[in-house]
């Protein structure tokens, strides 16, 4: 005689995720998707600045196509405006700031995290002084000090001045992966004979890229949108920067709106490919950088 088989109960499956959380998820996106929307509109809007004259500028709405998109706006600008040789100057400034600041602000990093000196919490403390002291408030003082020895009018008063201040912020940001990088790996290059120098560059730097590519995109944003030093200590028209060669669009009785619009969107798109391009390693970098141990 057969007995009748238990029955086999089915699970029925159910979402892991309340509805409320999936709510919550769901109004976020909303609010990244509206962020993204509203940084990308000054975007959109400054590209069909760049392409309108200036009787559309003031005459159509801020988002409205130009009748005629004025492309020849940046060709003028860059043959006749001069930007193309204010474009090699920003780029020859910001690269050899960017790499003195890094290099500087590494030799310090490792030298308070690495190495035991008595005075190294007393050094770290001076730089993030640094910090707290006003850009602008030393313009005299640096102007003076360039006009005595020699550097007024010249890009090298420009370089060590992005250099100087950008090395606080540059310290402090590779200071907490410095301090989580493990000690082992450099106990034992030292008993393989590695030298201090061979270790820190053949080594820790490789170790330390993704912080780096962080405080580089912070420093390159800072050097290339700077005003201030340049229309202060730069006189010569050849020696200028995009920043400041917007100016010359600006004349007495007449503006050209169209070209300082393509002047500035030729200054945003060399920051903008490179933060895309790097996007994932500042992400890295400052996760990494921000725990200590």
């Amino acid at each position: 005689m057969r007995t009748a088989s238990p029955a086999v109960s089915v699970p029925v499956m159910r979402s892991s995720r309340p509805v409320g959380a999936r709510i919550g998820t769901g109004l976020l996106y909303v609010v990244l998707i509206a962020g993204a929307v509203l940084q990308i509109l000054p975007l959109v809007w400054l590209l069909l600045f760049s392409l309108k004259n200036n009787q559309e500028v003031f005459n159509l709405p801020p988002f409205a196509l130009p009748s005629h998109p004025k492309w020849e706006n940046y060709e003028n600008v860059w043959q006749q405006g001069n930007i193309g040789r204010y474009f090699i100057n920003s780029v020859l400034i910001t690269v050899i700031a960017v790499v003195l600041t890094i290099l500087l602000a590494s030799f310090v990093t490792f030298a308070i995290t690495r190495m035991r000196w008595k005075l190294s919490s007393f050094v770290l403390g001076l730089f993030m002084v640094g910090m707290m002291i006003p850009v602008h408030s030393t313009l005299i003082p640096l102007f003076i000090l360039f006009q005595k020895v020699g550097l007024t009018d010249n890009q090298l008063s420009i370089i060590l001045s992005y250099t100087a201040f950008n090395l606080p912020i540059t310290i402090m940001i590779l200071l907490g992966f410095y301090y989580a990088l493990p000690r082992e790996v450099e106990e034992a290059a030292i008993m393989d004979g590695c030298s201090v120098n061979r270790m820190f560059f053949r080594i820790v730097m490789p170790m330390t890229f993704s912080v780096i590519a962080t405080a580089a995109i912070i420093n390159m944003i800072y050097n290339w949108n700077e005003f201030i030093f340049v229309n202060t200590f730069i006189s010569s028209d050849n020696l200028k920067t995009l920043t400041v060669g917007v100016q010359n669009f600006v004349g007495q009785y007449t503006t050209d709106w169209g070209a300082i619009g393509a002047t500035l969107m030729i200054s945003i798109l060399p920051i903008l490919v490179i933060f895309l391009v790097l996007s994932n390693r500042i992400v890295e970098g400052i996760a990494a950088g921000s725990v200590k141990g």
